[in-house]
């Protein structure tokens, strides 16, 4: 089974630059939480997050991309993850828009 792009778009309410801090800020509170289940690597590239985890002898890569007023975020699930692509958007949602939500 071939691997499978999964591309969500959330909306936000934020500048650009507030819209990313909010990211990065609650991105180390996910990751660190993953970190007994899965590696995880990411980095920032301009408004471009590239990331990449490991878990269960699977990578899962992508990237997420803020602009003015929402976010991209495009994951692509390796053969076995693939058919759960319409679950693994849900959660993409969800888990997004908690990390742009106000505090």
């Amino acid at each position: 089974m071939s691997s499978r792009p999964v591309t969500v778009t959330l909306s936000h309410e934020h500048t650009k630059e507030e819209a990313r801090r909010r990211l990065d800020e609650n991105l180390d509170k996910l990751t660190s939480q993953l970190g007994s289940v899965a590696k995880v690597e990411h980095e920032w590239s301009g408004d471009t997050l590239n990331f990449r985890a490991r878990a269960m002898m699977q990578t899962v890569t992508g990237d997420l991309t803020v602009f003015d007023d929402h976010v991209r975020i495009t994951v692509v699930l390796p053969g076995l993850l693939a058919g759960m692509a319409e679950k693994v958007s849900g959660n993409i949602r969800k888990q997004g828009q908690i990390l742009l939500e106000k505090k």
